[in-house]
């Protein structure tokens, strides 16, 4: 493409991801520094020191501020779609919660994940799934704001009901009969683990898509470092290089997400392994999508 990225595209980064084992704040600041960026994905803040020096930077950064509350339910081990409805009713508040949190911060809205099911109680919480969704969607409107769901594999690691991308994009009509401030976020680094190709995802989630993440994953049961943890492209056995990444934007581009006027936020979920740099890595992904840029036809 002619045209930079930046036109088209938001393109941005998860800080937890990109630096898993720096401070938060400084990790926040090293982003907001390097103008290759222009939004940001950030999560709950420990303290209310980070809290307020996290805002402090968010606000000079003219940055487009993300908030994920996807670790606030993984690491509790919360389910949206309990079907204990004291359970639900747990991971329901810490999404409401939030909230004030990803308003406090600058987001106009949260992303968060389905929890994980059973075959034989599918439907049940599919159902306590669209409750939680719905009520969390309605404290959202209240404040302007948005709710996004993100897609992740539903057998494989998280093991997410949402989940195959036609049950996906069900949910996302089910939701939007009643929440229009409600869309998916979908995960090039999800679709081998959801045995998907990237058209299959795209073009059946595409009314309901506002948000996009681009990585990697080890697909092969046998291989080390399989499931949902985001390796970098060109990692040893890995599912995702450039020439996924190439027929990523290229359907994107076939389906209309091109948008100059309103670009939707493109984030790289990549994050080192315990013995590589998190700034090499960081660098690696840049590499990949400037390449797959470049080869993309105008």
């Amino acid at each position: 493409m002619r045209d930079s990225i930046h036109k088209y595209f938001q393109v941005g980064t998860i800080r937890w991801m990109s630096y898993p084992r720096l401070d938060a704040v400084e990790a926040v600041r090293r982003i907001a520094s390097d103008d290759y960026f222009d939004a940001i994905e950030v999560r709950h803040c420990v303290t209310d020191e980070e809290r307020e020096e996290t805002r402090k930077i968010l606000q000079q950064s003219h940055l487009k501020v993300c908030y994920g509350a996807q670790p606030s339910l993984l690491g509790p081990k919360l389910n949206p779609n309990d079907l204990d409805e004291e359970g639900r009713l747990k991971a329901e508040k810490v999404l409401i919660e939030a909230l004030d949190e990803a308003e406090y911060l600058g987001a106009q809205g949260i992303a968060f994940l389905a929890g994980k099911w059973q075959e034989e109680t599918k439907e049940e919480a599919y159902q306590q799934l669209l409750k939680t969704t719905v009520n969390v969607c309605k404290a959202a409107a209240a404040k302007n704001m948005n709710v996004e769901l993100e897609v992740f594999d539903y057998d494989v690691d998280k093991a997410a009901l949402i989940g195959p991308s036609p049950l996906a994009a069900r949910f996302a009509a089910d939701v939007r009969l009643t929440c229009p401030n409600f869309g998916l976020l979908v995960d090039l680094s999800h679709f081998p683990i959801c045995h998907e190709k990237a058209k299959d995802v795209v073009r059946t989630c595409r009314p309901y898509i506002t948000h996009l993440h681009f990585g990697n994953a080890v697909a092969d049961p046998a291989a080390e470092g399989y499931g949902d943890l985001h390796q970098r492209f060109g990692y040893p056995g890995s599912a995702n290089d450039i020439p996924e990444l190439l027929d990523y934007l290229e359907v994107l581009k076939e389906e209309g997400f091109f948008n100059a006027k309103n670009p939707m936020v493109l984030s790289m979920e990549v994050s080192p392994t315990k013995d590589e740099d998190e700034e090499v890595v960081l660098a690696n992904t840049k590499r990949c999508l400037n390449r797959a840029w470049a080869l993309l036809e105008d």
